[in-house]
């Protein structure tokens, strides 16, 4: 699995939810929210797998629209969602009052009530509390020092005091041995890759899946630069696509029957796993599954990657090449790869890079790679957007195009009833 953007350019979930509480200003009818302090717990109650389960709780109602989470970086959850929501929301909340009864935070809550643990909001009546209390949560993780892998707790503190240890084989081997048993899902993270055409909404094509890795390196070697040997990072990867490949095996969430794609080394595709994969796809679903494949590991090795492409193509899958910049553009040649897809990487100098000599060349490039074959990735502004669209581009991913998913659901939410709208 690929490693994650470096998130010193990309929001924190305390300054999206900022962003998502200004834009419901004229949308509070009927709203709700509720924040579960989760850190207020004792240490014995913020044990990972105790707030795992706190989470995926949550989880599961943004899966059915149900509203919007978001999970702070002190590993407090907000939720934002609908009045006719709010019975769902109260039995969840009762479900985790009932796992941490113990604590102290919770045992002078009387019957019916939260007490600390969980702050309601109507949005209604106390939309200015929700602002103000969001205001502050943003000022508040802003202060916090920036890392290129985010940590919470005292895992943090102990990082910023020492460097980081290297990753090594000894390492690797312990880390991959606690692997084969792990449950991934909770670290299994999703972004949407979107078509933008005129002045429409973002309208969903398919679901990237992919580990954060920050979250694995924080989770179970919080000492330890991951990163620090590309090649033993890269066997880490193989074993992380055999578990990611199981547990798409062994899922039952219909969601992801087709339209996704998966980050996989090239030799994963002619893996055990892989076919044990593939034989659990419905049939006529492929064609809809996308595998992306890192730009490093195809150079790497050209004739493993045309016999894994041919093996992908046969059996319906289409193929991207993923992490391709402008600077490599110029050695990755789609066609002749017989990629499906590349996925560009979106970086803040390519409009100044358009006013050099080299614009002209930039521009020759994305038409000779089929402007309708690129995803414009890592979009974190409209400036991103505006520039595929210059350039004929129409698939675009990004954090930024996260909000504008989000925006786009919270409005169609507070439209009225009427009737069906019409599909093509």
């Amino acid at each position: 699995m690929k490693p994650e953007p470096q998130p010193q350019s990309l929001p924190s979930q305390e300054s999206l939810l900022l962003d998502y509480v200004k834009r419901l200003e004229q949308y509070t009818k009927g709203r709700k929210a509720v924040h579960i302090r989760l850190s207020r717990l004792s240490g014995e109650n913020r044990q990972p797998q105790r707030l795992k389960i706190a989470i995926n709780t949550f989880e599961s109602m943004v899966k059915l629209l149900q509203g919007q989470m978001f999970l702070l970086g002190n590993a407090d959850i907000m939720f934002i969602y609908k009045g006719e929501s709010a019975d769902d929301v109260e039995s969840a909340i009762v479900k985790l009052q009932f796992m941490f009864s113990s604590d102290s935070l919770l045992l002078d809550a009387e019957d019916g009530q939260f007490g600390e643990f969980a702050l309601s909001y109507d949005l209604e009546r106390q939309y200015p509390l929700l602002l103000k209390d969001a205001q502050a949560l943003a000022a508040e993780e802003s202060k916090r020092s920036p890392e290129p892998l985010q940590q919470s707790g005292a895992a943090a503190g102990s990082a910023r005091s020492k460097p980081l240890e290297p990753l090594t084989p000894a390492v690797l081997f312990r880390l991959e041995e606690s692997l084969v048993q792990a449950d991934l899902s909770n670290l299994v993270r999703r972004q949407s890759v979107c078509a933008i055409v005129g002045k429409s909404p973002p309208q969903p094509v398919f679901v990237e899946l992919f580990v954060s890795i920050a979250e694995l390196r924080a989770t179970v070697l919080p000492n330890t630069d991951i990163l620090s040997s590309r090649w033993l990072f890269q066997h880490l990867t193989d074993t992380l696509d055999r578990r990611v490949l199981s547990m798409l095996h062994k899922n039952d969430d219909r969601s992801l029957d087709s339209d996704f794609s998966v980050n996989l080394n090239v030799a994963t595709i002619i893996s055990p796993e892989f076919l044990k994969f593939d034989d659990s796809i419905k049939a006529g679903a492929r064609n809809s599954i996308v595998l992306e494949l890192q730009e490093m590991d195809v150079i790497g090795d050209l004739a493993a990657y045309l016999f894994a492409r041919d093996f992908a193509h046969e059996c319906g899958y289409k193929v991207l090449v993923d992490g391709v910049t402008r600077r490599s553009l110029p050695f990755v040649n789609r066609a002749r790869l017989g990629a499906d897809l590349i996925k560009l990487l979106w970086q803040a100098d390519i409009p100044n890079v358009m006013e050099t000599d080299q614009g002209p060349v930039f521009r020759d490039l994305l038409k000779s790679a089929g402007p309708s074959r690129i995803i414009l990735a890592r979009c974190d502004d409209q400036t991103a957007i505006d520039f595929g669209k210059e350039m004929g581009i129409s698939l675009f991913q990004g954090r930024y195009i996260e909000e504008l998913l989000a925006a786009e659901n919270a409005a169609r939410n507070t439209k009225p009833a009427g009737r069906a709208p019409k599909r093509y």
